[in-house]
C-alpha cells in the first residue's frame, strides 16, 4: 500500500478565528518549491474572503522555518522564463500575505533565509525564538536577493536592509529585533506563550476596525503624505460609523469596558 503523501501546508483553525498554516517540508528547510508555493497560495486564497477568519499565523515543521526557494528545483530549469514565472509566482504569494484583510504573524522557531527571510519581512508581525537566525544569503552564491530585498526595504532601515543584502551575512534574532525585521523575540520554551499574547490581544479588539487599519497601513505607506492623510480621514470616518467603534467610544464615555459583537 502505498503511504499518503503529507500536506505541504498543514492548516489548523481554532474556534476564535485563528488559523495556522505550517509549512511542512521539514526535511528540505521548507524551501518553497513551486508546489508548497501553490499549496500556500491555495491556503491563503481560501482565506481571503473568509470572514470568521480573525488573525493567521504562519509556521513551520521541522528545524528550520524556511530556506528561501529551492535552489535544486530552480538548477534543473536554467531558462529565463521558468526564473521569471517562479518569481512572479513568489511575488504573488507574498503580496496574497499583505492583501489578507487580517493580521498574518510568523512564527519563527528557526533559520530564515532568502526568500525565507522575505516571508517574514512580508508578514504583518513576526515572532521569533531567540536562536532564530535571518540572511538574505543569495549574494554569496552570486545571486543578489532582489525580491527579498523589496520587503526588506519596506521594514528595515535602508541601511541596515542593505547591509544584509551587500554581505549575506546573518543576523541574531535580537539583532532582527533592533532592526525591525521581528516585533518579539522569545527564549525557544516561551515562543508559543509569547506568540499568543499577541494573537490574544489582537482578538481581543473589533475585526472590523483591524481590517480596515490594515488595509489603510498598506495603501497610506505608497503614497505622499497629502494623498495618505486624506485616505486615513476618509477611513477613520468610515470606521466611526461601524458599530464597534460606536459602541468603543460609548463605552469609554460611560467609563465601562466596550461590548463587541464578533463573527
Amino acid at each position: 500500500m502505498t503511504t499518503p503523501t503529507p500536506p505541504l501546508v498543514l492548516t489548523t483553525r481554532d474556534p476564535r478565528g485563528l488559523v495556522t498554516l505550517t509549512l511542512n517540508r521539514p526535511d528540505a528547510f521548507n524551501a518553497l518549491s513551486e508546489a508548497l508555493m501553490t499549496a500556500l497560495q491555495h491556503a491563503l486564497d481560501a482565506l481571503a474572503n473568509d470572514d470568521s477568519v480573525r488573525a493567521v499565523v504562519i509556521a513551520a515543521a521541522g528545524k528550520a522555518f524556511c530556506a528561501g526557494h529551492d535552489l535544486r528545483e530552480m538548477r534543473a530549469s536554467p531558462s529565463h522564463d521558468y526564473y521569471q514565472a517562479l518569481f512572479k509566482q513568489c511575488a504573488k504569494v507574498m503580496m496574497s500575505i499583505q492583501k489578507l484583510p487580517v493580521p498574518v504573524i510568523a512564527r519563527v522557531h528557526g533559520v530564515a533565509t532568502a526568500a525565507g527571510c522575505q516571508l517574514v519581512a512580508m508578514c504583518d508581525l513576526a515572532v521569533a525564538s531567540s536562536n532564530a537566525k535571518f540572511a538574505v544569503s543569495g549574494v554569496n552564491l552570486g545571486l543578489f536577493c532582489s525580491t527579498p530585498g523589496v520587503a526588506l526595504a519596506r521594514n528595515l532601515g535602508r541601511k541596515a536592509a542593505f547591509e544584509m543584502l551587500v554581505t549575506g551575512e546573518f543576523i541574531s534574532a535580537q539583532k532582527a529585533l533592533a532592526e525591525g525585521l521581528v516585533n518579539r523575540v522569545a527564549e525557544p520554551d516561551q515562543l508559543d506563550a509569547e506568540l499568543a499574547r499577541l494573537v490574544d490581544s489582537i482578538l481581543a479588539k473589533p475585526r472590523a476596525a483591524v481590517v480596515l487599519g490594515k488595509s489603510l497601513f498598506y495603501r497610506q505607506l505608497e503614497n505622499g503624505i497629502d494623498a495618505a492623510y486624506l485616505d486615513a480621514a476618509q477611513t477613520m470616518a468610515c470606521n466611526m460609523m461601524d458599530d464597534s467603534a460606536l459602541e468603543g467610544v460609548q463605552a469609554f464615555i460611560e467609563k465601562r469596558p466596550p461590548t463587541w459583537a464578533q463573527p
